[in-house]
C-alpha cells in the first residue's frame, strides 16, 4: 500500500514543488539559487525524518541539481 504522502514518480521541477506542498513547505526568497539550496536542505530533512523514501529523495535531488545548473 502506498503512503498518501508519496507520489508516483518525480520527473519534473513541478513534481518537486508538489512534493513540498504535500508537507506544507513553500519556499520563495526571491533568490533562485538560494531557493534551490533551501529546497535541497528541506528535501534532506524529509528523507532523514523518514517522510519520503530513498527513490523520491534521489529523484527530487537530481531534479533540483539539474535546475541549479540551469540557473547558474
Amino acid at each position: 500500500m502506498q503512503n498518501k504522502n508519496q507520489i508516483q514518480s518525480i520527473q519534473t521541477y513541478g513534481d518537486v514543488l508538489v512534493l513540498f506542498k504535500r508537507f506544507g513547505i513553500h519556499i520563495y526568497t526571491g533568490d533562485s539559487l538560494g531557493d534551490l539550496e533551501l529546497m535541497e536542505d528541506e528535501l534532506q530533512e524529509l528523507h532523514q525524518g523518514g517522510l519520503i523514501d530513498s527513490r523520491e529523495y534521489i529523484e527530487a535531488r537530481n531534479i533540483l541539481r539539474a535546475r541549479r545548473r540551469q540557473v547558474e
